[in-house]
């Protein structure tokens, strides 16, 4: 299954609104390994549009991260991000 065909609304999601780059950082980190605990295949972490700050930290933590297999900028919510882990 393709990321952009997936309804998001139902997947376990994060807000990082109003943190900070490393306060995020974190936040991802844990979120992320929560999922896996769980056995939650995809994710979604919605960073926002603004100065694009929080986005390249999300997408950093992701591309260094060994337990992604997978994200992109969701297609219909340029301020999310979808991800697909290892389970």
């Amino acid at each position: 299954m393709s990321l952009s065909n997936l309804f998001t609304r139902h997947l376990p999601s994060l807000d990082l609104h109003g943190l900070d780059r490393e306060t995020a950082r974190v936040y991802i980190e844990d979120f992320i390994l929560e999922n896996i605990k769980l056995k939650n295949r995809d994710i979604l972490i919605i960073h926002g549009i603004g100065t694009g700050i929080l986005k390249q930290t999300t997408h950093q933590v992701l591309r260094n991260h060994k337990q992604v297999v997978e994200y992109q900028i969701d297609f219909y919510n340029t301020g999310s991000t979808i991800v697909r882990l290892k389970i």
